[in-house]
């Protein structure tokens, strides 16, 4: 193993303080090397329309294949579920708050916002769980960071935006919070709140270095949550919430899958062993497939 290790990361403020997390936790020597993503060059297109969610992760990916970097740092729900030929995603951060919240103009919350108003988000799953909730809630694409997003309502484009809680709270900016919703009243997408690690997959002292900060109650929700994307095969423009939790030794899988008009909805609520957590996701994966 090298003396020092380079650690890749996305440039972004709240990127950043994953990365320094991670650095954090090896207790090595570590370097962070920022690299720019094609997710980040584009500001105003949903992902799905640019090539889906790799575009957050292949530049990173391609990086540590070409060994410039020996570990990368990803939020876990920007990778695609499939594994890149040549790496290993099997290292998991413990999970920090997996919550949606609601910030907006006049501090309301949800049900008091005006008529028809303006929710910026660039996911279809949140725009049809609001909808659930208020049909009458215009959806509007917004892209960009927080501080982006955040700047942009000041501005008046929108009413209110919808977040993840991981992100706000890792910038310190709980204050901003208008409202936060359960994970049953939205469920998060796929490893929300997770910071994952990637290595490549014939670097053994990497392997068992990450082994050391692996966070095993996260990894267990991890492999059921994901193993339903798989499934359903779920992309971006798949509209789908998955929320794992752990009870003892008991692990609870929540799902949703909208139809492509967010029209329908298919629901599905199951437990198993911990041990079990990988077969639960597949199982729940086929009961939603099925469904639609």
């Amino acid at each position: 193993m090298p003396t020092s290790l380079i650690i890749g990361s996305r440039g972004s403020k709240l990127a950043r303080i994953y990365a320094e997390k991670a650095k954090a936790l090896l207790n090595k020597e570590v370097i962070i090397k920022e690299i720019e993503t094609k997710g980040d060059q584009l500001k105003d297109v949903r992902l799905s329309e640019a090539g889906g969610k790799g575009l957050f992760s292949k530049k990173i990916e391609e990086e540590l294949l070409s060994k410039k970097i020996d570990i990368a740092v990803h939020a876990l729900k920007d990778m695609p579920t499939e594994e890149t030929e040549g790496l290993l995603t099997n290292c998991f951060l413990e999970r920090n708050d997996p919550r949606e919240i609601l910030i907006s103009r006049d501090n309301k919350h949800l049900k008091d916002l005006a008529p028809n108003s303006i929710i910026g988000t660039s996911s279809f799953r949140r725009e049809f769980q609001l909808k659930r909730i208020r049909e009458d809630l215009n959806c509007k694409l917004i892209r960009g960071n927080v501080d982006t997003r955040i700047r942009k309502l000041n501005e008046g484009l929108f009413d209110a935006i919808i977040l993840s809680y991981a992100g706000i709270q890792s910038l310190g900016l709980e204050n901003k919070i208008s409202q936060t919703f359960s994970t049953s009243e939205m469920i998060p997408c796929a490893g929300q709140g997770v910071i994952a690690l990637q290595c490549r997959n014939n670097d053994k002292e990497i392997i068992e270095l990450l082994k050391s900060v692996n966070h095993t109650a996260t990894h267990n929700c991890v492999k059921a949550e994901r193993n339903v994307l798989k499934v359903i095969e779920g992309d971006c423009d798949t509209a789908v919430g998955v929320f794992a939790s752990i009870d003892d030794n008991t692990i609870n899988l929540e799902a949703e899958l909208f139809s492509p008009d967010g029209k329908d909805r298919f629901y599905s609520k199951s437990f198993k062993s911990i041990d079990k957590a990988a077969d639960l996701g597949i199982e729940i994966g086929h009961l939603l497939k099925s469904s639609v």
